[in-house]
């Protein structure tokens, strides 16, 4: 790997690259994270529940966490009232997982944060309109061919 990833004196592997763009995205999520008392698992979580209603099950494949964890996860969200648990229509011994209005503005405030910090990470490359529309469309394809959310 490159010994100076804040001033790389050439040009990055993709393997390099795809490690040190995860590294600064997760540096993001985790300050903003921080900033709202969120680990960046409950960022995912939270991310998940904007616009679905999954079952737990779901969640835990989304995630890819063990029941207990997944459990444990939904638990501390709806104790802070962020998420609540709503019976399943179609599974009488299942729960779907619901944001709340506080976990909705969070995730509005968050989110907002979280594209103001990698707006300006984008802005900081100098990166033209069109190297902005061709990298989403490359990591789009890349993320389409390996999806499991």
């Amino acid at each position: 790997m490159n010994q100076h990833p804040s001033h790389p004196q050439h040009d990055l592997s993709i393997v390099d690259g795809l490690a040190q763009l995860s590294h600064l995205v997760q540096g993001i999520l985790g300050r903003v994270g921080a900033q709202h008392d969120l680990s960046i698992i409950q960022i995912r979580l939270l991310a998940i529940l904007r616009d679905r209603e999954p079952s737990m099950q779901q969640l835990a494949q989304h995630l890819n966490l063990d029941k207990s964890s997944i459990t444990g996860l939904i638990d501390r969200a709806a104790k802070r009232g962020l998420v609540e648990r709503i019976p399943s229509p179609t599974d009488k011994r299942g729960f779907l997982v619901r944001v709340t209005d506080a976990g909705r503005q969070l995730i509005d405030v968050g989110g907002s944060e979280i594209i103001s910090q990698l707006n300006a990470a984008v802005a900081a490359a100098g990166l033209s309109e069109a190297e902005q529309v061709q990298f989403a469309a490359l990591a789009t394809r890349i993320i389409g061919a390996n999806n499991t959310i």
